[in-house]
């Protein structure tokens, strides 16, 4: 079995994320990947964001019609701040020695991983499938070797959960930014509006 994990805030989910997901589902021949929600995003405090159950709901309708992928509550049901490296370690303790963990990344997020949570296990207990654009190339001073990295090549799509929640506060559309059930979502329960 081979299985990516694609964690985040999902403050909503957007189009680049799913079209993430399945570049690295097919580059990678990924059985299944996993989306993961945030429970309590820790590198996030310093903002608002959404309660998990909605950004929970929102990724579960985001990823409905495929059956490929998969939504995982494991973070938004622990206590406390979520750290990728508990996840992994969760993951990992489901599956067989045999079978691969791929987690998914952007390559900002890999320039940002020696700030997060042992970093170092974090690339013992999973491969990094880093999202490559217009020829990014791995920062230095990462815990661990560059043989942890796959790339996968992504198109560049300017699409942000950030603009989206702009995108609400201003009354406009979200029309194929976002599936129609989850922007469906948004509006009945009231989100990003204030």
């Amino acid at each position: 079995m081979k299985l990516g994990v694609l964690g985040g805030t999902f403050d909503p989910p957007h189009i680049a994320h799913l079209i993430l997901a399945e570049q690295a589902r097919d580059q990678l021949s990924l059985d299944r990947v996993l989306f993961i929600p945030a429970g309590d995003p820790w590198r996030k405090a310093d903002r608002d964001v959404a309660p998990a159950t909605h950004r929970l709901a929102m990724t579960r309708l985001l990823v409905n019609d495929d059956p490929a992928f998969a939504v995982d509550a494991c973070e938004v049901e622990r206590e406390g701040p979520t750290y990728t490296v508990d996840t992994l370690r969760l993951l990992r303790g489901r599956m067989s020695a045999a079978d691969e963990l791929f987690l998914i990344v952007g390559e900002d997020a890999l320039a940002d991983l020696p700030a997060w949570r042992d970093p170092a296990e974090i690339a013992a207990l999973a491969k990094l499938a880093v999202a490559e654009r217009d020829g990014d190339v791995a920062p230095e001073g990462l815990p661990f070797g560059l043989d942890r990295i796959v790339r996968v090549n992504m198109p560049s799509i300017a699409i942000s959960s950030t603009a989206l929640r702009e995108r609400v506060r201003a009354g406009r559309s979200l029309r194929y930014l976002t599936p129609a059930a989850v922007e469906a979502y948004i509006k009945d329960n009231g989100l990003y509006a204030g």
